[in-house]
């Protein structure tokens, strides 16, 4: 008897076991409309703000409850995927469709929401120099496009139905890959009802401290990354070119959420090359000799916010070696960048600007020694 009742609690742990290593993975899709207008943050765009832009988010939410530890560290938030449509009431811009990642953050209870995404956009009616020379926002047909939006949020309010009412912004830019590259802002106003699937199953959350205690601190590491790509100076028609950048930083890893970094960036900008022959030509008062060096050399400190492999990266920066005065002496970067190979390896996708003004989507891949 006694070695039944032992065979018998051992089929029950290992059920249970079993059962908690299964992960389920719940959702829910919404939709939102939105009704906004853009701002005027260069004069260069005045005469394309003309009526109320207007528009549509759907979106797909993958949501948390602790499987995974980052979710508990960062309040259970939802990832997921958003189409966007934006009619921005104006015959030069047309209508936008955009694809994003984005992830919710949930504060006071859940009943307040941050939603970010970022994503890539089409432009149905980007610049041409014959056909539509009055777009001055948009240099290219596929845009770079990023969103923020807070509100209120009550989910499964009855049979899995919630509402959110958000306000926000949304960006398009194509961050100088191509001339022009004045952009657009809309701050909106959105409402919208979500609805979560199999919503009376959804899975407990994971009370936060569950995991395995672990001292996420590490040793000082060095890194060597490089990044490329195309873009343009704010000259129509001057061209695309290459550009390539050399990083080099330590960084220190102090938590499971943050690591900080200090190095240097070792830039070449074929962008520059050119237009400082352009402008030592067009504007002889500027007193150019067309023999300035292009290249350039910042040294910057930056955070990593992590969240598993993944990791949102942000730096400031100032150039120690700036022959040619190009916007702004002080630079910074966000972005994107995912660790593999057990860390040592990882690429990065960032935007390099000087404050607002977009320079740059660097493409990059680098070692962690």
């Amino acid at each position: 008897m006694r070695n039944f009742f032992n065979l018998f609690f051992f089929l029950i742990v290992a059920h249970v076991t079993v059962g908690q290593q299964n992960e389920v993975k719940p959702f829910s899709i919404e939709a939102d409309y939105f009704y906004g207008s853009i701002l005027e943050h260069n004069q260069d765009i005045s005469h394309l703000i003309t009526d109320f832009p207007n528009g549509l988010w759907l979106s797909y939410n993958r949501k948390t409850y602790g499987w995974n530890e980052w979710e508990g560290r960062y309040n259970f938030p939802d990832w997921g995927f958003t189409f966007s449509y934006q009619d921005l009431k104006n015959t030069y811009l047309g209508e936008n469709y955009g694809l994003y990642g984005h992830f919710n953050w949930y504060f006071l209870n859940r009943y307040l929401r941050v939603t970010v995404g970022q994503g890539v956009a089409y432009a149905s009616n980007p610049y041409h120099p014959d056909d539509n020379y009055e777009n001055s926002a948009y240099g290219s047909r596929f845009l770079s496009s990023t969103f923020i939006k807070a509100g209120f949020v009550k989910e499964n309010i009855i049979d899995g139905l919630g509402i959110q009412l958000n306000l926000g912004v949304l960006h398009y830019s194509n961050a100088n890959l191509k001339a022009p590259n004045n952009s657009t802002n809309t701050l909106f106003a959105s409402a919208g009802l979500s609805y979560q699937f199999d919503a009376p199953n959804f899975p407990v959350r994971i009370p936060v401290g569950s995991w395995r205690s672990s001292n996420y601190a590490e040793r000082i590491h060095y890194n060597a990354v490089f990044r490329t790509g195309v873009n343009e100076a704010d000259v129509n028609g001057l061209g695309q070119f290459p550009f390539y950048t050399f990083s080099f930083f330590a960084d220190k890893r102090i938590n499971y959420k943050s690591t900080f970094q200090a190095g240097v960036d070792v830039y070449f900008s074929y962008f520059l090359l050119n237009l400082i022959r352009y402008r030592e030509i067009a504007y002889p008062g500027d007193g150019l000799t067309g023999d300035e060096d292009f290249r350039r050399v910042g040294v910057f400190i930056g955070h990593e916010l992590r969240f598993n492999k993944v990791a949102f990266v942000s730096q400031l920066g100032r150039y120690i070696y700036w022959p040619y005065e190009f916007e702004n002496v002080t630079y910074n970067r966000l972005g994107l960048k995912r660790y593999m190979f057990n860390e040592k390896v990882f690429i990065a996708v960032t935007v390099k600007a000087h404050w607002a003004k977009a320079e740059a989507v660097e493409f990059g891949l680098g070692v962690r020694l």
